[in-house]
């Protein structure tokens, strides 16, 4: 199912939803949505992103999978497949970024995050219904909340076992949500091709189809012992397991192996639930001024920022911006997070609660800063490391903005 809404066969969402805790989000086209989510020009236009030293393709857009563009296909085939493409090199630093941003807002739902490359990742929300709602409810919250922050889409698949759930999400593509209750696991595994089982590739696929074993229902009816003749003790009975749905791999808390090691952010209560923009603002800024004072004592800086809004009735919202290049300096990270507030364009609501977050943090000495022109060669950067070295020495309220001294008694 490729729509928006969530596909449970045959039954409420709500009513099933506790059996099927496991989520895998897989985002939709990732490195080509990422490259052109900035590029208006190339709507409606095949984008292949790709090429390089490899030459092959990283990533299509779906308008050129049309044509037959996939991933890891000779860039001189899919030129011919789409020769109206437009080709663009990839962007790892963007990417990176993205992604981590991205994991980032799952661990904000749940704490098991399994991450499996840039693009995808097995979340287990049994801890989290409580909160937020069923499996399927928190499938769309983070659908909304990956189009709201990042401009790019995801699907997600729900199910039992991680196994089907990634199964799951091949069938929602693009942007949309198919759920798959344990009673009908069978209905939905027999009819795939047994290619897409977890650990059959090409060897695997072609030694089945050889045997007349062409789909996973002919695999699930196959007796387990011939199974284990053919393919070996440990394959056979793995895929015998697989093709009925039994698959007891628990979803494991990690990071991916070119994900950021950390984000650091800060938040603020307010005595009072407040609507006064200029209140908000200023608690904005002294948030950013704690965060990136954290930050270049670490000595790290990050590209994501993330801001957290919580209103009166409690209810929370999130938005990030993804910069142009990593940075530590108060100001720019301060101009960010008031940009994404005003794009909120509040009418009156109160505020009980609101937070500054920086992500994808990298070592500060990787990061070298291009001057504009007609820009100094000393500015905000050099100002904030000479409030670090005065709040080092005369302690942290020697110095600091001045829109922040009224607060002090």
């Amino acid at each position: 199912m490729t729509t928006g809404s969530p596909h449970v066969p045959g039954g409420s969402e709500r009513e099933y939803a506790d059996p099927t805790p496991v989520l895998h989000v897989d985002m939709d086209a990732f490195y080509a949505s990422v490259a052109v989510r900035d590029r208006p020009d190339l709507a409606g236009v095949p984008v292949i992103v790709g090429g390089g030293h490899r030459g092959v393709v990283l990533s299509a857009n779906y308008l050129a999978r049309s044509y037959g563009v996939r991933s890891a296909l000779p860039m001189t085939r899919a030129r011919r497949l789409c020769p109206d493409a437009v080709v663009l090199p990839p962007d790892y630093d963007t990417f990176t970024t993205v992604s981590s941003a991205v994991m980032e807002l799952f661990r904000r739902v749940t704490p098991q995050v399994q991450v499996l490359s840039l693009d995808e990742a097995f979340l287990d929300v049994r801890g989290s219904r409580l909160r937020l709602g069923t499996s399927v409810e928190i499938a769309e919250r983070l659908r909304a909340a990956v189009h709201d922050e990042q401009r790019i889409t995801c699907s997600v698949g729900v199910a039992a076992t991680i196994g089907t759930a990634k199964l799951a999400s091949r069938r929602a593509k693009p942007d949309g949500v198919v759920v798959v209750r344990p009673e009908d696991v069978t209905t939905f595994l027999h009819p795939l091709d047994v290619g897409e089982l977890w650990g059959v590739g090409e060897k695997t696929r072609a030694m089945l189809h050889r045997l007349g074993l062409v789909t996973v229902g002919h695999v699930a009816h196959t007796p387990l012992r011939t199974l284990q003749r053919a393919l070996g003790q440990g394959l056979g009975t793995q895929l015998h397991q697989l093709a009925w749905g039994v698959d007891d791999r628990p979803v494991v808390a990690q990071r991916g192996p070119d994900e950021p090691d950390r984000s650091i952010g800060a938040s603020e209560t307010f005595g009072r639930d407040t609507d006064d923009r200029e209140v908000v603002t200023r608690e904005l800024l002294r948030l950013t001024a704690k965060v990136t004072g954290r930050m270049r004592t670490a000595e790290v800086a990050g590209r994501t920022v993330t801001i957290t809004v919580r209103f009166a009735d409690f209810t929370t919202i999130t938005r990030s911006r993804t910069l142009p290049e990593a940075t530590d300096v108060t100001q720019e990270v301060y101009r960010t997070a008031v940009g994404l507030y005003d794009a909120l364009a509040l009418q009156r609501a109160r505020v009980r609660l609101v937070g500054v977050r920086v992500e994808g943090l990298v070592p500060r000495s990787t990061v070298q800063r291009q001057l504009v022109l007609g820009e100094r060669e000393r500015g905000w950067s050099e100002a904030d490391r000479a409030v670090d070295r005065a709040a080092l020495r005369f302690g942290s309220t020697a110095v600091g903005p001045a829109s922040l001294l009224r607060n002090r008694p």
